[in-house]
């Protein structure tokens, strides 16, 4: 999933990114602006994977406030100027699409930064062989092969471990799971992700690591099996 937002000082080029948005499922657009400052201090607090920026605006253009911002964010520069294209992609942008935006287009843009987010997320993967959690205060590491599964418990993810006591850490699931390799860890639960090497039995609707049963939800039993 690919959170998102989009900066537009046309409104109605707004609804129009909102529209295409709502049907592509990798896609959570979690706000749109009309202000350049406005987008720029949300960022500062809800930091996100993917902008969709207009070029030709008012107060500011689309490329010097890319260039201004500091986190690193995906672009997918919109405008109605073709002129504008060298420019965006000198500052490596993923896409760069003319309005009036076509949901095809759109898309093609989208499925770009998902599969480049997913690469990067693998490459992280393979370079790191360990979990960084804080837990009491303490930045405990924990080796992804000493991991059974994790479980969410109210605002905790609670990490089962091989012969050693469980890591409670103050993390959503989502945000944990985007720290481990995907080719390995399965969230098969609203409340659980398995370390699939870890797995001993299957039984209906019922995962076993050892003596331990996890139940598979409704909604991820298609994808699981």
């Amino acid at each position: 999933m690919l959170t998102c937002i989009a900066l537009d000082d046309e409104p109605i080029a707004l609804e129009i990114i909102k529209m295409h948005c709502s049907r592509l499922p990798f896609i959570n657009l979690t706000n749109t602006f009309t202000q350049p400052s406005k987008a720029a201090k949300y960022l500062q607090g809800f930091p996100v994977d993917l902008i969709f920026l207009d070029i030709n605006m008012p107060d500011i253009n689309g490329i010097n406030f890319y260039k201004n911002l500091q986190q690193e964010i995906m672009v997918v520069f919109t405008t109605a100027h073709s002129q504008y294209a060298v420019d965006g992609f000198q500052v490596n942008a993923l896409d760069y699409l003319l309005k009036p935006i076509e949901f095809n287009r759109f898309k093609a843009a989208c499925e770009k930064g998902r599969d480049y987010a997913s690469f990067l997320k693998s490459k992280h993967s393979q370079q790191q062989n360990d979990l960084l959690v804080r837990s009491k205060h303490t930045l405990v590491k924990i080796p992804f092969s000493e991991i059974l599964y994790l479980e969410k418990v109210a605002d905790y993810i609670k990490i089962h471990r091989k012969n050693k006591e469980a890591v409670l850490t103050l993390m959503s699931m989502k945000k944990i799971l985007d720290k481990l390799p995907e080719h390995t860890f399965t969230r098969v639960h609203r409340s659980f992700t398995v370390n699939q090497k870890e797995l001993t039995s299957i039984r209906g609707k019922q995962l076993f690591i050892g003596d331990v049963a996890i139940p598979i939800g409704k909604t991820y039993d298609v994808d699981f099996f």
